[in-house]
């Protein structure tokens, strides 16, 4: 059963506190974009003191992944299965948000999984170059912080595991429940997962730091039709990429 219902004011703002993707309800904030002058990247420092970190972080996302240090990082353990998602449109993006129970761990932390959202083309670049899109999925561990997960997304077969997302995807404003449709979340990642870290943002506004950034090295196929149907509610929703400054970008062996 597919219910489609208003993405209300309410449930916008339970949404963005619970994911930490963003800190003002709906209507309040001030309107970003990712074009037009008013709103577009280069601009949202502009639109209101709180967005100050756009302009002025030093270890902002997304980068330009190219010179890494490749090291013994921590194997990436995800425990992950199937959940009954609700995906939303919220404007800016389509979020599949997932009831608690899929974590991920890293070392000595443990993140669960909050959300996942796609971004096109990808926001991070490597060597240079841009993947279709992106998948970030959005962790939080015991102490609040976050811990992002990047899938590359690249042209390729259509990709069946996407189909619950990619065939329900909800118009502006509006989210769906697939109440008789469970998602296979380890069947979205890829089989390999080597993966490149570093220390990075949030890569909407506030723009806030202190995420940890893992992005898989190797890419996940979507078909050129499932790529086609997200562009055409979001043709260009990334943030270009920013100094890297003084990080380091490491890189698992």
């Amino acid at each position: 059963m597919i219910s489609r219902f208003p993405f209300s004011k309410t449930a916008a703002v339970a949404a963005l506190m619970l994911s930490s993707w963003a800190v003002q309800a709906e209507g309040q904030a001030p309107h970003w974009a990712y074009k037009g002058h008013h709103g577009a990247p280069a601009h949202w420092a502009e639109l209101d003191p709180a967005f100050e970190t756009c302009a002025k972080g030093l270890k902002q996302s997304p980068i330009d992944i190219r010179k890494t240090v490749k090291t013994e990082l921590p194997a990436l353990e995800f425990s992950y299965g199937s959940a009954a998602p609700t995906i939303v449109n919220n404007g800016h993006t389509i979020q599949i948000n997932l009831p608690a129970g899929q974590s991920l761990k890293v070392g000595d932390q443990t993140y669960e999984l909050l959300q996942f959202h796609f971004h096109t083309p990808s926001e991070e670049m490597v060597a240079g170059k841009h993947a279709a899109m992106v998948a970030h999925f959005v962790h939080r561990n015991a102490a609040g912080e976050l811990g992002v997960v990047g899938v590359l997304l690249e042209h390729g077969k259509k990709n069946p595991a996407f189909d619950a997302i990619f065939s329900h995807l909800p118009r502006p404003g509006e989210s769906i429940t697939v109440d008789a449709l469970t998602l296979d979340l380890a069947a979205l990642l890829p089989e390999s997962k080597g993966y490149y870290a570093y220390e990075g943002s949030l890569t909407t506004p506030p723009c806030s730091q202190g995420v940890n950034w893992m992005v898989l090295k190797t890419p996940v196929r979507l078909g050129a039709d499932q790529i086609k149907a997200f562009r055409r509610l979001f043709n260009a929703n990334a943030r270009p990429v920013q100094l890297l400054n003084d990080r380091i970008v490491k890189e698992s062996l």
